[in-house]
């Protein structure tokens, strides 16, 4: 094995370029911070949640199958990726933008960036980003299920309207 800096597998990551329609305003709280006074890593994970529950509302106009709703439209968490850029402290706003960023038969990957929605030079600075993939779950007979038609339509219009905004959407579920 070799660990040198020129291999794929060990470069870091680049922040997603381009249009995001979404954008979820968060207020950093008091307890999202840890020892060293900066948001903890593990909270960027809660933030992207945030955002991607209320994408899902804003495309879907409903929450993401939970509990007894999960018939045909749940999903489960199968891989997460988040790169840190700049501390974030208590107190700031943050903007957490998503976008899906591809489809597959039966998941999807949701793409995020993270900004301090204000900085002392006037322009967003950016403090984090990353991907999750979405896998399209069904519950009752515990196995993965094809990412249904209707939601991949939703989806695709949503994203096609992105480049057509003149401004992003701002949305809070």
């Amino acid at each position: 094995m070799s660990l040198r800096r020129d291999e794929p597998s060990i470069r870091r990551s680049r922040p997603p370029t381009g249009t995001f329609r979404y954008r979820r305003p968060i207020d950093v709280r008091f307890a999202d911070t840890d020892a060293m006074g900066h948001v903890n890593n593990a909270v960027y994970l809660t933030y992207m949640e945030l955002a991607r529950a209320g994408y899902y509302r804003e495309v879907t106009g409903s929450t993401f199958g939970i509990g007894a709703q999960t018939h045909d439209r749940s999903f489960i968490l199968a891989e997460a990726r988040v790169t840190y850029a700049s501390p974030v402290l208590f107190g700031e706003r943050l903007v957490c933008e998503c976008r899906v960023g591809w489809a597959s038969r039966s998941a999807f990957s949701m793409e995020y960036r993270l900004s301090v929605d204000v900085s002392p030079s006037g322009s967003p600075r950016l403090v984090a980003y990353g991907e999750t993939v979405q896998v399209m779950y069904d519950y009752a007979a515990g196995r993965v299920m094809p990412l249904p038609a209707d939601l991949l339509a939703m989806l695709e219009a949503y994203e096609a309207g992105a480049s057509e905004a003149a401004s992003p959407t701002t949305s809070e579920p």
